[in-house]
């Protein structure tokens, strides 16, 4: 069976305060973006030849580090921890979403692998139950169970849905390639209740989000890689309606009316994509 995990952006991101665990307790709101990886599990066609319980490949964009440490793998092997007859499979994962950009991309493949192993091998378990075992996977990953906007509260799990139709719009996402590390961001950070809630200032009128819809990282993050704010003020040129960094970088989208003439989206050699 193939799928299509595709990735997210966040429409504001506010870290609220540090909590007792180590992690932060933030407010954003989740946006499901048509930029996809491929992602494929079949049986093993010879099980009784594997070394292990899963032959995976990858394909795209180059997947550093050991098959062991992806976050499919680590889908997989949570999944046989509570069901031993699962049975051995081939995985292969085809990368076009860029790695480390604030897309979830990595989420996205966790979790979308959740659900095409327990729809695939009939493990019956509910949208609830595949969130549990996504928040062990990470934060961001229990939004790609669900794949609706919505509100996002404490690590990001606590989720409700919204109502928030951009169909007339389109959007342009811009990676420049710049690796933001997110403990440093996080470091950068000092929590802080904002003066409006997120969940109210997404139902105004897109054309107010440039002056109340903010990102908590993009300042910090911006000031360290200059390239970042001069996307953004690119991307305002070229008429974007609101223009922001996704969670906690390097990628920068604008959301444009459709219909809007377009200059060139030339961004040296960055990785554009206009959906």
């Amino acid at each position: 069976m193939v799928t299509f995990p595709n990735c997210k952006i966040n429409l504001g991101l506010n870290i609220l305060q540090k909590r007792n665990d180590g992690f932060h307790d933030l407010a954003t709101v989740f946006y499901p973006i048509e930029l996809k990886d491929v992602l494929e599990i079949i049986p093993a066609r010879n099980s009784e030849q594997q070394p292990s319980s899963i032959q995976f490949t990858t394909s795209g964009i180059v997947v550093d580090g050991n098959s062991a440490d992806n976050i499919c793998f680590k889908a997989y092997e949570l999944l046989k921890a509570d069901f031993p007859a699962l049975p051995t499979i081939e995985m292969h994962l085809h990368k076009a979403i860029p790695m480390g950009a604030g897309l979830g991309g990595g989420s996205a493949d966790g979790a979308f692998t959740l659900k095409l192993l327990n729809e695939q091998f009939h493990l019956n378990q509910s949208q609830q139950q595949l969130i549990d075992y996504a928040l062990q996977l990470g934060s961001d990953c229990p939004f790609f169970i669900l794949n609706k906007p919505c509100f996002a509260t404490s690590r990001g799990e606590n989720m409700t849905e919204i109502e928030l139709d951009l169909s007339n719009y389109e959007f342009v996402i811009v990676n420049p390639g710049i690796h933001v590390n997110t403990g440093w961001a996080f470091k950068q950070i000092t929590p802080t209740l904002p003066k409006k809630s997120i969940q109210t200032i997404i139902q105004q009128p897109i054309e107010t989000w440039k002056h109340e819809l903010v990102n908590d990282f993009e300042l910090p993050v911006a000031t360290a890689y200059p390239a970042i704010n001069n996307i953004k003020q690119d991307l305002y040129a070229k008429g974007a309606v609101y223009a922001s960094m996704s969670g906690s970088g390097s990628t920068v989208f604008g959301i444009f009316k459709k219909g809007t003439e377009k200059i060139d989206f030339s961004f040296d050699n960055y990785f554009v994509k206009e959906i």
